[in-house]
C-alpha cells in the first residue's frame, strides 16, 4: 500500500505541528507514508530519521517574484503527472482545496480523505487536524510532535562545540520569519545577564541570514557576554539539531527554532509577539510569554517591544533553577 499526505502550509513550524497526525496515519496502516510539502518546510532537513516517512516530494509553488512548476492549470497537470508515477492507493489532504481534490482524482488515487471542501475560513490549525483524523481513522491524537536526531550526531556536536553537561547549555532562538516577531537584542542581553548571575552557561544563538536578524545577532555577540555565545547562523537545520539536543532549555522567538527545540524534547520558552498563541503553546514542552498588558496574542499584536526580560527570567527559574 502506498499513501500520500498533502500538507501544503508554509514553513517549518506548520510542518512540525502536523507530525503527530502524519505519524498516526503511518501507524494506522502499518506503512511509511510519502509527503507532498512546500520546499520552505525544510522537511528533508529534520525528518530524515523518521521511520514513518518514506519519501518527501516538494510542491513547487511560486511567489511574487517567481512562478513555480506547479502553479496554474499547466502546473496542476505537471503535478498530476508527478504524482501518478507513484501509483498511490490513498491520499490524505490536510486542506479544503477543490484543486487538490481534482488532482487526487485525476492522479488515479482511489481512496481520498480530505478536510471538508470550501471550509478554509477560520480553520483551527490543531483542532481541525485532530477532528479530521478522529472522523476518518477513529483516532484521538494528543501527543506532542517529535523529531529524532542520531545519537552519534549529538555526541559529535558535544565534542565539536565543547559542550559541558555540568554547565547550563541554552539555545537562544533570536531569529524570526518577519520583523514583528524579532524580539530586540536588549531583551535577550538582559536575560543572559540575569541567568549568568545564577549559573555558569553557554548560549547557542540560532538565527537566519537576513539583515535585521544579523543585526540582532551582532548586538548580542558584541556585548559583554560575547565569550559565552556561539553563533549558529552559518549552519544548516540538519547541523543545528544535534546542538539543540545538547541544550537544557531554549528561549526562542516564535520561529522555526521554537518548533524544532520543543519537538526535540527541549523545554522551550516561546516569546509570542505577533502570532496566534496556539503556535507557542501546542506542545507540553512550550512555555509561552506574551507582551506585557496583553491577555493573549494574535496577528497584528505587534508586541515585540513589550516582551519582558523579567518575565522570561522568572519562567526560566521556574523551569530550571
Amino acid at each position: 500500500m502506498r499513501i500520500l499526505i498533502v500538507q501544503n502550509r508554509m514553513g517549518i513550524g506548520d510542518m512540525v505541528i502536523f507530525l503527530p497526525y502524519i505519524e498516526a496515519i503511518s501507524k494506522k496502516f502499518k506503512v511509511p507514508v510519502n509527503l507532498l510539502v512546500k520546499e520552505n518546510s525544510k522537511a528533508t532537513e529534520f525528518l530524515k530519521e523518521n521511520k514513518n516517512i518514506d519519501e518527501i516530494i516538494y510542491l513547487d509553488r511560486g511567489n511574487q517574484n517567481k512562478k513555480g512548476k506547479h502553479d496554474g492549470v499547466l502546473g496542476s497537470l505537471k503535478l498530476i503527472k508527478d504524482i501518478k508515477k507513484y501509483k498511490f492507493d490513498k491520499i490524505f489532504i490536510f486542506n479544503s482545496s477543490i484543486r487538490f481534490r481534482l488532482i487526487a482524482k485525476l492522479s488515479g488515487i482511489k481512496d481520498i480523505y480530505q478536510y471538508p471542501l470550501f471550509s478554509k475560513k477560520n480553520q483551527h490549525i490543531i483542532n481541525t487536524a485532530k477532528e479530521f483524523i478522529r472522523k476518518k481513522l477513529d483516532l484521538d491524537i494528543n501527543n506532542d510532535p517529535t523529531i529524532i536526531t542520531e545519537e552519534k550526531l549529538i555526541n559529535n556536536a558535544k565534542l565539536k562545540y565543547d559542550i559541558d553537561n555540568n554547565k547550563l547549555n541554552i539555545l537562544l532562538g533570536i531569529g524570526g520569519s518577519g520583523p514583528t516577531k524579532q524580539i530586540p537584542s536588549k531583551t535577550f542581553i538582559n536575560v543572559v545577564k540575569k541567568i549568568l548571575k545564577e549559573k555558569e552557561c553557554k548560549f547557542f544563538l540560532a538565527t537566519g541570514q537576513n539583515e535585521n536578524e544579523q543585526k540582532i545577532l551582532k548586538e548580542i555577540t558584541n556585548s559583554e557576554f560575547s565569550e559565552k555565545c556561539i553563533a549558529l547562523d552559518k549552519l544548516s537545520i540538519n547541523e543545528i539539531l544535534p546542538i539543540i539536543k545538547n541544550c537544557h532549555i531554549a528561549i526562542c522567538n516564535d520561529s522555526s527554532f521554537s518548533h524544532l527545540s520543543s519537538a526535540l524534547g527541549i523545554k522551550t520558552i516561546v516569546l509570542m509577539a505577533d502570532t496566534p498563541l496556539i503556535y507557542g503553546s501546542y506542545s507540553t514542552k512550550m512555555y509561552p510569554i506574551i507582551p506585557v498588558g496583553e491577555q493573549t496574542v494574535n496577528h497584528n499584536t505587534r508586541g515585540k517591544n513589550k516582551i519582558s526580560s523579567d518575565e522570561i527570567f522568572e519562567k526560566f527559574k521556574e523551569i530550571i533553577l
